[in-house]
């Protein structure tokens, strides 16, 4: 089992930063990802950190803006944002999995409860 616990999120306007983070406990040895969920829209692929090597995948939309990291000794993981864009509106869901692969999840997995991120113009 894994608990997963996000923060950060709030409102801000267009071009401003946000530092989300979500803390694991439980078994943490996994691929840790971001997917966000706009209203009305299905929930998509963000962002995703390796727990073997670290490497990180991003969906184009936020290719060069977000950048995630984790710190393995603290089992948590962060996604900054930046030039942050009204488009960027969505519940942002922490995701702990065995494997994320550009965007596919495989294997049991687990999610936080969400934080609202919301971008003014």
């Amino acid at each position: 089992q894994v608990q997963l616990v996000e923060s950060g999120g709030g409102l801000v306007q267009a071009g401003g930063s946000l530092r989300l983070s979500c803390v694991a406990s439980g078994r943490t040895l996994y691929d840790m990802g971001w997917f966000r969920q706009a209203p009305g829209k299905e929930r998509q692929f963000v962002a995703a950190c390796t727990w073997s090597d670290s490497s990180t995948y991003y969906a184009d939309s936020v290719k060069g803006r977000f950048t995630i990291s984790r710190d393995n000794a603290k089992d948590t993981v962060y996604l900054q944002m930046n030039s942050l864009k009204p488009e960027d509106t969505a519940v942002y869901y922490c995701l702990a999995a065995p494997t994320i692969n550009r965007g596919k999840i495989y294997g049991v997995n687990y999610w936080g409860q969400g934080t609202q991120v919301t971008v003014s113009s």
